[in-house]
């Protein structure tokens, strides 16, 4: 036996008993994962469930310490979880930007008093976060945000518009860039801020997509209050945070690009149908997918690779670009593959024939990937001059 099979044991049984029979099947959608706060949109009242039983344990986010709600497990500790739910297919029991972005960022800069406040009630799943970064003139050009925050002694008064807000309409807090100095350079004078959305400084507009959803969203204050124990690291020093977050953002965005739970394949063999011989009948489609997949299993393993050379803690830092702009163009050749696979059945709109126009609005929706965490064009210039270390001439 080796030192982990005791805990791989005990992880078995407490799963098999735990996790709810409903949660042992694939999320369909973006719908269908649990991201809590306040108000939690529920699909099915086994997720809360689900969650509540995985927060008590700290194993929503298992790698985080134990005395800001997480399992304090070592990296070998959770891997075993996850080979563990993976073979009972259990969901994960939380999804939200308070744990992939914000939280890394509050362990690296936050002072004690931010980890103890925010952190508990994001490995419960209490309140849901919302990212300030983008704005209408500040996109790939983040640092020439305009948002500005008026120091007004124990809080910040802020104005200013953010764009692409994604689920601003649902988040309760937001993890905000503002602009408190304008006397430096673009780079200076920006701060990190958390602060309240459910107050009357603050407005939310959806905004509409192609594939017809609206996760993304306008966002506007004007004289939203925030406090100053709010502020995360220095003032001023927004901007070293703001690129720490964005290196676990890509690292999130990636995942894009992970194999689904039912793959290209064998959605292609139960539209199309087997030759005599076993094998998918389009041979032209069936060399796409099959070459699809080998590079799939590559960004897997190397993905893998790379998180365990990674020091904990720590990141991905540049590489997380490539593995970004990677992930991205596996999810949106996935979405390819999928409408070729399943032939007229997948262009429709909406209906039972066509699936409820799943396939459609999901490829529809892979184009923003290429945009959204920062454009691939951004992506591959930081990869040619932080990883390869190109000249710029």
């Amino acid at each position: 036996m080796s030192d982990l099979d005791p805990f791989r044991q005990e992880t078995r049984a407490w799963l098999e008993e735990n996790c709810p029979e409903s949660m042992r099947t694939p999320v369909r959608s973006f719908l269908e994962m649990y991201s809590g706060g306040r108000n939690p949109e529920i699909d099915h009242p086994d997720q809360k469930v689900w969650c509540d039983r995985m927060a008590e344990r700290g194993w929503t986010v298992p790698q985080w310490p134990k005395e800001y709600g997480g399992g304090g497990l070592d990296r070998d500790e959770v891997k075993v979880l996850r080979e563990e739910m993976a073979r009972i297919n259990a969901r994960s029991p939380l999804d939200s930007f308070g744990i992939s972005m914000l939280g890394p960022a509050l362990l690296k800069f936050g002072n004690e008093e931010q980890k103890l406040e925010h952190l508990p009630k994001i490995c419960r799943g209490e309140i849901r976060w919302c990212q300030g970064y983008s704005e209408p003139n500040a996109g790939s050009d983040l640092a020439s945000l305009a948002t500005r925050a008026e120091d007004k002694g124990d809080h910040y008064l802020i104005n200013g518009q953010k764009v692409w807000t994604s689920y601003a309409d649902k988040a309760d807090w937001i993890f905000c860039l503002v602009r408190t100095d304008n006397s430096g350079s673009k780079h200076e004078g920006i701060s990190f801020v958390l602060f309240d959305m459910d107050q009357p400084g603050v407005t939310v507009r959806p905004i509409r997509l192609i594939s017809g959803s609206s996760p993304f969203c306008e966002t506007f204050f004007d004289n939203a209050r925030a406090e100053k124990k709010d502020l995360v690291g220095a003032e001023g020093n927004g901007w070293t945070i703001a690129k720490y977050l964005l290196t676990h953002e890509r690292e999130m965005i990636s995942g894009f690009g992970a194999a689904p739970k039912k793959s290209v394949g064998q959605l292609a063999m139960e539209s199309m149908g087997a030759d005599a011989s076993g094998r998918l009948a389009n041979s032209i489609l069936r060399q796409n997918i099959a070459q699809y997949q080998l590079d799939t299993f590559a960004f897997a393993a190397t993905m893998a690779r790379v998180g365990d050379e990674a020091k904990a803690g720590q990141g991905l830092g540049a590489a997380s670009s490539i593995f970004k702009y990677y992930g991205t163009e596996l999810n949106k050749r996935r979405n390819e593959l999928n409408l070729a696979a399943l032939g007229e059945p997948a262009l429709g709109w909406e209906g039972d024939a066509y699936r409820g126009g799943a396939v459609s609005r999901d490829w529809l929706r892979s184009k923003g990937n290429s945009i959204e965490g920062g454009t691939s064009e951004v992506q591959l210039n930081i990869i040619a001059k932080r990883v390869l270390g190109l000249p710029d001439e």
